[in-house]
């Protein structure tokens, strides 16, 4: 997804550049456009060259020419280069992860990080912050991926710095809608709770100089986002992408899905809470302000707008819209399966229909499926698809545990059962969800412990079962893995009484806090620690370089 993020100036119809003389020592003068203080005209680009220099040019292209009437020599700086580098480094490490490819993955993203401390005390041109900014915000994907939560946070607030500063920079609000959808996985995965993330204000202090409001629509900059305090860990509030209207459409429509699944965390926090307070139990990781987040607040002054199931459908009618431009050159499956999924989250059922689904809601739950079983790659894209797709598959599960309820009671009275309508969706939804459920299973087990959702059980029929009563559900959701989100606990525990889900909350938070804490269960982390520990070092050494330039 992050590597369609528009990138300004590509053009790749332009001749190559000349060929680069040789670097320049410190007793040569410097670069004229080496200066953030020159303001000159540039026009056209450059493309990556064909000369033989072993990928030393293996940039992505989104670097324009400099064409200035007083200079002869054209080239791009070594230091600019070495961040257009970095940027690409950091988007084939996230592929090469992606195709399971660790070992790989991790070099690249070192080359990427290697690339960043080269060109990190050198003052690069203003048309390369957009890809320095978008080389750290991939190195905090692959981070995250990794369950490195310190280190994704520290590169999400270096990338913030370098948002700050871009003004006049086209496609800023892409990059931004970008890291609104990726922190509205952390945001959920941390229950909204700021307690609950490393506090590394010491070390890089956050991007100031704007206040400690929050933009809200047409007119702010993009750029301002980065600076507020309210988004010093994730970006929260009013979604302000979403809102300005001179915005693309595919990037409000991105905006408004993350503020969506924020809200539903809000609400999930909320309703837990209630229940652990019904029971009288103390929930772990309890976050007592989880009403008055500033998602929150944003959501309760503009309801009619922000409210979850209005903004889902503002999402489609932008998305809809996106489709029906020129710009368009592919189908967003990942945006697409987010507002199935959102829509088929928010529906409230019905009761008189089949398993209690509308049959808006099983063709949305059959169409996430047909998604994900035709583009598998998208459980691996940023962002809390993958945690969509767990949920959907819960959902399944209570729509099959539905059916075969209605099935068995029928059997009792009617000579006419297991045909008809019924049987012929009930085939479909079982075959869906064994196929997701493979897919998931597979993805789940190559994710670290502390990330992984649901692990969900398999259906109790075969010579094998573990029970042969009429009366057992078809999935016994009661033995699923629940995910550390309380947003995606509340799929599992639907139908629970409240004093049930108080107890399997608890349980669960206690499991995931346990399993966190001993890593040597991770096979993620056993596969790449060895490698991981020494390329960490890389790491360290950029961000003591980075925070020695902060402070002083």
């Amino acid at each position: 997804m992050f590597s369609n993020m528009p990138l300004p100036g590509r053009n790749n119809n332009n001749p190559p550049p000349p060929p680069r003389p040789p670097a320049r020592n410190n007793n040569q003068q410097p670069h004229p456009y080496s200066n953030h203080n020159h303001n000159h005209n540039h026009s056209g680009n450059y493309d990556d060259d064909d000369d033989n220099d072993n990928g030393n040019d293996n940039h992505n292209g989104s670097y324009n020419n400099y064409n200035n009437n007083n200079n002869n020599n054209n080239t791009i700086p070594l230091y600019d280069q070495a961040a257009l580098q970095a940027a690409r480094f950091a988007e084939l490490s996230l592929g090469a992860l992606a195709n399971n490819q660790a070992p790989l993955a991790l070099e690249l993203s070192n080359a990427s990080v290697m690339c960043l401390r080269n060109c990190i005390e050198e003052p690069g041109h203003e048309l390369c912050l957009y890809d320095i900014a978008r080389a750290y915000l991939l190195l905090g994907i692959f981070r995250s991926y990794r369950g490195d939560v310190v280190r994704y946070f520290k590169y999400r607030r270096v990338c913030m710095s370098h948002v700050a500063r871009l003004r006049g920079v086209p496609h800023v609000d892409a990059l931004v809608a970008a890291i609104s959808f990726h922190d509205s996985w952390a945001y959920m995965i941390h229950n909204a709770s700021e307690e609950n993330i490393p506090d590394i204000d010491d070390v890089l202090p956050r991007p100031g100089g704007c206040g400690t409001g929050n933009a809200t629509g047409p007119g702010s900059h993009s750029a301002d986002i980065a600076g507020y305090d309210t988004n010093k860990n994730w970006i929260q509030g009013a979604p302000s992408i979403f809102l300005d209207n001179a915005a693309p459409a595919i990037n409000r429509s991105l905006d408004a899905l993350a503020c969506a699944v924020r809200s539903c965390c809000d609400q999930a926090n909320l309703q837990v809470e209630e229940m652990a307070r019904q029971v009288g139990m103390d929930m772990p990781g309890s976050n007592s302000c989880a009403g008055g987040t500033a998602t929150a607040q944003a959501v309760m002054a503009n309801e009619n707008e922000l409210c979850s199931r209005n903004i889902v459908q503002s999402a489609q009618s932008l998305l809809n819209q996106h489709a029906g431009t020129s710009t368009a050159k592919t189908e967003k499956h990942g945006v697409r399966l987010m507002v199935l999924s959102m829509e088929a989250f928010l529906d409230g059922g019905d009761e008189d229909n089949t398993g209690g689904f509308t049959d808006k809601q099983v063709k949305n739950l059959l169409k996430v499926c047909e998604i994900i079983l035709k583009n598998p790659h998208l459980l691996h894209a940023p962002g809390p698809l993958y945690h969509m797709v767990s949920n959907v598959a819960i959902l399944l599960c209570h729509l099959l545990n539905g059916m075969h309820a209605n099935c068995s009671a029928s059997a009792g009275s009617s000579s006419e059962s297991g045909g008809g309508v019924e049987g012929v969706l009930f085939d479909e939804v079982m075959d869906s969800f064994m196929a997701v459920r493979k897919l998931l299973n597979l993805h789940r087990k190559c994710l670290p412990v502390r990330l992984r959702c649901h692990g969900i059980p398999k259906p109790n029929v075969g010579p094998f079962r573990k029970t042969m009563s009429p009366e057992a559900p078809f999935v016994d959701l009661g033995e699923t893995l629940m995910c550390a989100s309380r947003g995606c606990q509340g799929f599992v525990l639907m139908g629970c009484s409240p004093c049930v889900a108080a107890e399997r909350a608890m349980s669960a938070a206690k499991a995931h806090a346990r399993d966190g804490d001993n890593l040597d269960e991770d096979e993620f982390q056993r596969e790449l620690g060895d490698l991981g520990d020494d390329f960490n070092l890389d790491d360290d050494t950029l961000f003591n370089i980075l925070s020695r330039i902060v402070q002083n």
